[in-house]
This record gives structure tokens, sequence and C-alpha cells, in this order.
């Protein structure tokens, strides 16, 4: 029977009651008195020297408070990247600066290159209008492969070449490689594409910089996924400032997917004016302008095979891939194609020899970094996509071929890096073939194609790693911080409780699943339990938001500080009742003598712990506040299976996705309603990417898709009611509370689910089709139905 409250419960989110009625506070909502705003002169040439800006003319316009060029930043520092990936040489990559306004060139459109700070935003925008620009323009590198030929233009002038790293993971023994492949019975190979995307969360970025000069402190409310990070970079590596001088507040965020995570030149930008200029600043982005300054995401370019023996088991893998970096290093770009991506190429599968190459390419577009699943997607549909393409070489049935592969021993010790610690992938494709009716699937495509219609099935396994650890683990690997969370659980006088928690919640619903747990921990109820997050100056240090770590890493580091407040507590209830410690027992909210009936409440408890008058002073301190910081031993491995199926015009190209549905690991479930809603949402983002999402540029590196006239985003027509299904539970072994990660699975598992099915519809039309890359548009459809 489904629980009321606690772990396990459906409690509905707390947080939606401000949204929904539009009480939220989002960064725009914040305007501080005297603030001024900023319009950032952008190029609009992808690549080009900069011979001058004349900014005469518009100082003098009305309202203008000031303009910034790169000139105003020299001896600043650079935004920062924070993960040195080290070549397969054992080299360092190329780091190239990031000034937070252009110098000496400009590498892509957008790249700022002017601020103009005024009264109001129009006169900002008329005064950057007036601002005379003399631009040399340069050849753009766009294409990855062509930024890597010898001779090609070069990105940074001051880099020996555009390849950023060229990193291999795995087997380093060539020869290994090519006798693996070489006495192989069968080997699939596939060329591929995972398009770029841009992230689209519903607010766009804003910052405002605020600054006292009475007591020299710097404020920035920003739309930021870990403000503490962004505090630690700004302070330590662009600006120079005091830690404690600067405080930085997230508040409301309506939405991230990845790419709120990063440092932004933005951020810096305002808090650098607005001391500056002796007044706020504030900058908001438009819809248009956050297609060309917000980090990107996926952008990979790969060769991938798959070596199976003469009994179809998996011997061997080997990928080739270029990933985009554009024209900066972003916080976090240099480890998605590596880290997070190529150690998960092993998949669910008992593949003895893997080998991954990456190089990382300079080019003359927007940075490129972690969108939502940050190398997991790029990795599961490489993988998914080709097994499917094997199993339709040898003749036999995908899933059985990947079931015949399946990792069925753990701990597992894969080829690339992580040791996996715990899963059942039978169990969940046993319940993904009974949750998508793959039995029915026959019938289904007769009445489709009775209708004029081709129907295809797609399958997919997907795996990944979430809650990046441990801090010494990744610091040999090149992070540049520490990948601990932070709790602080502070107790008042009458037993109502406020968790501060390095996490950042922007959609994902930790107001309410956190105090489920605490609650359930001491025996209270929810309601009694606040969560603050979001401001550095209330929460202890965190590393923020993203990867799925918030239950897992901040949550245990909550659940170990809300230990040492109970055992804090039996002691004060031990004196009051006159017993050991040892012999008290917490439930439902009663400090219980084991044995006897003699208890005290929570709140009694509590309240001595601030009016100790009866109280053991010698032993205990008065008061009832705890922090514990969490650093974990492993990551945590949620996997699943994905069934989509999809009927094609084969007249139009058209593909409908008419069922989906998921079957996930996540572990021990805290709230199965926020659960579902993860996953709806990734679904929602994969589906996205497989058949509408594309970020194109052309040649001279002009943004083509730089609106949604251009950049088809998912409706709710495009997507069909899902089958969700996460009672496979196979728990977390090294967390406190058994959890894995599930806000980025659907995107993950998705993708490949789609195209699978999109390819299956087409053979069963006829059509032996290898490959279609996504999005799998209706042209594209077409075009290989008729090729």
């Amino acid at each position: 029977m489904p629980k009321d409250s606690g772990i396990g419960a459906s409690s509905k989110r707390r947080e939606d009651v401000r949204f929904l009625t539009g009480e939220g506070n989002y960064t725009d909502d914040i305007n501080v008195h005297g603030q001024a705003h900023v319009y950032f002169l952008r190029s609009d040439v992808a690549h080009g020297t900069i011979n001058s800006i004349g900014t005469e003319a518009a100082a003098g316009m009305p309202g203008v408070v000031r303009i910034f060029t790169g000139a105003d930043f020299e001896g600043v520092g650079g935004i920062p990247c924070g993960w040195q990936v080290t070549d397969r040489n054992g080299e360092p990559m190329q780091e190239p600066a990031h000034p937070i306004l252009a110098q000496g060139k400009v590498r892509h459109v957008g790249d700022p290159i002017a601020a103009v700070v005024a009264d109001t935003l129009e006169q900002a925008r008329d005064a950057a209008e007036a601002i005379e620009l003399d631009i040399a323009e340069l050849p753009a590198v766009v294409d990855m492969k062509t930024a890597a030929a010898e001779g090609s233009t070069k990105v940074h002038d001051d880099l020996t070449s555009n390849i950023c790293y060229d990193w291999v993971l795995g087997e380093t023994d060539e020869q290994v490689v090519s006798d693996t492949f070489a006495n192989a019975a069968h080997v699939t190979t596939l060329d591929l594409v995972n398009n770029r995307l841009v992230a689209n969360p519903m607010e766009p970025r804003v910052a405002v910089g605020d600054y006292s000069r009475g007591t020299d402190e710097h404020t920035l409310y920003t739309t930021s996924q870990n403000p503490h990070v962004i505090r630690l970079l700004m302070c330590a590596f662009v600006l120079g400032l005091p830690e404690h001088k600067v405080r930085v507040v997230a508040p409301d965020v309506g939405g991230g997917f990845g790419t709120k995570i990063f440092h932004y030149a933005e951020e810096a930008f305002v808090t650098f004016a607005a001391k500056a200029c002796n007044r706020p600043v504030k900058w908001t982005a438009s819809r248009s302008e956050a297609f060309m300054s917000d980090a990107h995401g996926r952008d990979h370019v790969t060769t991938i095979e798959l070596a199976l023996d003469a009994d179809n088991n998996f011997i061997g893998l080997r990928t080739n891939t270029h990933a985009n970096m554009g024209a900066y290093l972003s916080t976090f770009s240099s480890s998605v194609p590596t880290w997070l991506h190529g150690t998960l190429m092993a998949g669910n599968y008992k593949t003895p020899m893997i080998q991954v190459n990456v190089k990382a390419m300079f080019t003359n577009t927007v940075p490129v970094d972690a969108y939502r699943g940050a190398g997991r997607p790029e990795a599961t549909f490489q993988l998914e996509r080709v097994i499917d393409k094997a199993a339709r070489e040898l003749g036999v049935d995908p899933i059985a071929l990947r079931r015949q592969n399946f990792i069925t021993e753990f701990p597992y010790d894969t080829p690339v890096a992580l040791t996996y610690d715990t899963g059942d992938y039978n169990g969940t494709m046993d319940k993904l073939e009974a949750a998508a009716d793959i039995a029915g699937f026959a019938a289904r495509r007769a009445e489709s194609e009775a209708n004029g219609k081709l129907r295809g099935l797609g399958v997919n396994c997907y795996i990944e790693a979430c809650g990046i650890a441990p801090s010494n683990i990744v610091g040999m690997l090149g992070a540049r911080a520490g990948l601990y969370d932070a709790a602080t659980v502070r107790v008042n006088a009458t037993g109502s409780i406020s968790v501060m928690v390095g996490a950042h919640s922007h959609g994902q619903g930790h107001e309410t699943a956190f105090p489920q747990v605490v609650a359930e921990m001491i025996g209270i109820d929810e309601s009694q339990v606040e969560i603050v997050h979001g401001d550095t100056s209330k929460i202890p240090f965190g590393m923020g938001t993203y990867g799925s770590r918030s239950l897992a890493v901040c949550g245990s580091a909550m659940v170990r500080a809300t230990e040492k407040i109970i055992n804090k507590a039996k002691k004060i209830a031990a004196h009051l009742l006159e017993a050991s410690d040892a012999d008290i027992e917490l439930k439902d909210g009663q400090f219980t003598v084991a044995g006897t009936d003699k208890s005290v409440a929570w709140g009694d408890v509590t309240l001595t712990a601030y009016v100790p008058h009866n109280f053991p002073l010698e032993d205990i301190e008065p008061g009832l506040e705890e922090t514990a910081f969490y650093d974990p031993a492993n990551f945590t491995y949620p996997a699943g299976a994905y069934a989509c199926e999809v009927e094609v015009d084969p007249e139009t190209g058209k593909v409908t996705v008419e069922r989906f549905a998921a079957a996930d690991d996540f572990g021990n479930i805290v709230n199965p309603m926020i659960v579902d809603g993860q996953v709806h949402g990734g679904i929602g983002q994969g589906i996205g990417q497989a058949l509408l999402e594309n970020c194109v540029y052309d040649d001279n590196g002009q943004l083509l898709s730089a609106s949604y006239m251009d950049y088809a985003m998912p409706r709710a027509d495009d997507v069909p009611f899902y089958t969700v299904d996460h009672s496979s539970q196979t728990p977390c072994t090294h967390n406190p509370l058994g959890v894995k990660g599930c806000g980025e699975a659907g995107a993950i598992g998705s993708p490949p689910a789609v195209v699978n099915a999109v390819i299956d519809a087409m053979q069963s039309g006829g059509k032996d089709v290898g490959h279609i890359d996504m999005p799998v548009s209706p042209s594209r459809v077409w075009a290989a139905m008729n090729g």
C-alpha cells in the first residue's frame, strides 16, 4: 500500500504552490534600488580581428553610465575551465584564455565585444547600436575534421593547433586492439553524429550585481545551478575577490538542464561593473541572445566498431570521436567527452576490450558543455545504435543479443575505469517487456500497415554514472574542485527544523523530497522541515546540482547531519528520563527507554536543548545544530531499458511516436511521483533531440538556428503518454539512502530507442537503412526511403 508520508511517499511538491500561483521569486524579479542596465554588443561575425572600437559617440548618449570594452579587463582573469584533461601522451590539454569581453579577436557569433551600462535597457541598447566597430573578418572554422587538418585556420593564434586534446581510455596497446578485431567473427561499423543542441530552459539567464562601499561587499544574484562554485571561480580565478566579501544568490531558477552550471562572463561582468559604476547593474538575456551565449550541448561525430565472436558475444569495442569544444573552454566542457563519456562505453555489457579515443576541437562556434546527461547520452547513443545494427546484420533478436551480453555479476570492473557496484539488467528488461507489451507489437504493426503506415519498435538499454566521486580520484583525473557536498541541520527550540543544503533546486523538488528523509528519520511531520538553498550566505559550502547528484551526495550529507542531531538528542532525552543514552530509542517523534513505557516527546527534548534548565551542561553544549560533509566512495549507477514504437508515413517521412515505455533502476525511491516527473521530462527532451532539435551553423560560422523560428522544440502533440516503471530496484551499496539518481535517465535512454524504432519501421517497409542521423526529420526519412 502506498505510504502517506516519509521515504517512498508521493508527497505533492510543496514548491509548486508558489510556482503555479505566480509567487515564485526569480532573478529577473529582483530589482535593486538605483540599478542600471547592461546591454552586451555581441559579434555578428564568427571570426575576426578587432581593429578598433569607437565608443565616443555612444558614451555621450542619454542615460549612458559607462561603456566597457576588453581593455577595461586587462589584468583581470578570464573565465576558467574546471577540469584539466591530460592527453594520450601525458601532456595537459591546450587551454586558451577566455576574456570577459573580447580582446584582440572575436571567435564566435555572440562573442561579447562591449558592454553598455545605462539607466534603462532601451538607452543601453540604443547606445550599443552607436558603437563603431572595425573588425577584419577572418575565415571561420566550423567543421571539426577541417579544424583538425594541418594548416587549418586557428581559432586561437597562440595555440599549436585547434586540437584541445587527443585522449585515449581503455586498451592502449594498438596490437591488442587490432588483433581483437582481426580475430572477430563479425564486426559492425557505424558512423554517426550526436547533434548539437540548445538547452532552452524556461527562464533565460539573468545576473544582477550589487556592491556596498560601506562594507566592501559584493552580491551577485544569478540563475545558477551551483552558487558556491560560481563564487569560488569568480573570486579565485577571475576577479580576485576575497570569498567572505562575496555573496552569490540563486533564487528560484526556471530550469537549467546543465546550461546554468557554468560560470559565465556576464556574471563576472555585473559583479565588476557594480563596483566600477558605484551602482547595481542588471542583465537579462533575451531568448535570441541565449541561443548565442548559453553553452550548447552534445556535438560529437563518431565512428564506432563492435567486434563479436562466432557465438555473438561482444569481444571488443573501438570508438573514435571528434568532440566540439566551441571557441572557448566552458566550466566542465573538457570532462564531458572524456571522463563523463568514455567511462560509460562499456554500457550494460561485459565487453573485455574497449578503446575510446576522443579528439576535442576548437571551432568558431558557441562553447559546448554539459547538457542533461552530459556524456552519458553520447555514449549510450553510440553503443545502443551499433548493437542494434549488429543484431540486424546477424539476423538475431536485438533484445536477445543484449541479454546474452549483459553483466550479471557485481561488483563489476569495466575496462574503462569504473566499478559498477550493483544492478540487475535482466530484471529491468523483464519489467520493460511487460510494460511495453512487446508481445503485442506484431498485432499493432499489422494494424498500422492496414492504415498505410510503417510501424517500428526500438529497444535499448542504458547505464549512467551519477554523483561524480570520490574527490581524491577525480582530482587525479583533472577535476579542479572537490565533488563532495554538505548540509547543516538546525533544530529550532519548538522542534521544527531548517536544513541548509549545498545542492540547488531548479525543478528537482528538493523542498519536498529532502524533508521526507529528515521527517522519517525523526518521526515528525514533513511540514516541520524546511529546506534552505541557493544563497552562499545561508548555506554551508556545496557543489550545486547537476549529474543527478543531489540526493545521492547532498542527501547523504543531510542524513549524516541528522544522525548527529539524533545522537545528541538521545543524550538529552536520556538525561530527562534518567537512563543511559544507549537505551534510548527514537520512533514516531518519541524518545523511549527500551523495554519500558517511559518516554519524552521530540519537542520537549528540543526545547530543553535551548532552555537548558535541566541539562547536563558539563557533558553537552546547549543548542541542536550539526553539519556534515559527504564525499562519496564511488559513482552511483542507475540503469534501465526503454522501448519506443513509432509510425512512419512512407509518403511524407513523418515520424509519430505512438508508445513509449521506460523501466529504470534508480535504487531506493524517496518520492515516486517526483521520479515519474523527472523521467517524463527527460524522455521529452530525448525525443526532441531524436526527431526535432538541431543547432546548425553555416560554413561562415553563422548560426542558422538562432530562434524558435528555426529550432524546433517538442510540443505536447509530439510526445505520447509514457509508461514508466521503476519497481526494479537494486539499492546503491555505498550511500546511506541506497539511492542512485534519476534526473537524466530519460534524456539518456530515449534517443537511441526512437532512432532504433525508425530504422525498424523502415526495415519493415523493405528499406535496408543502416542509420539516419538525428534529428530523424521527415526530410531525412523521406530521402532514405527514396534513396
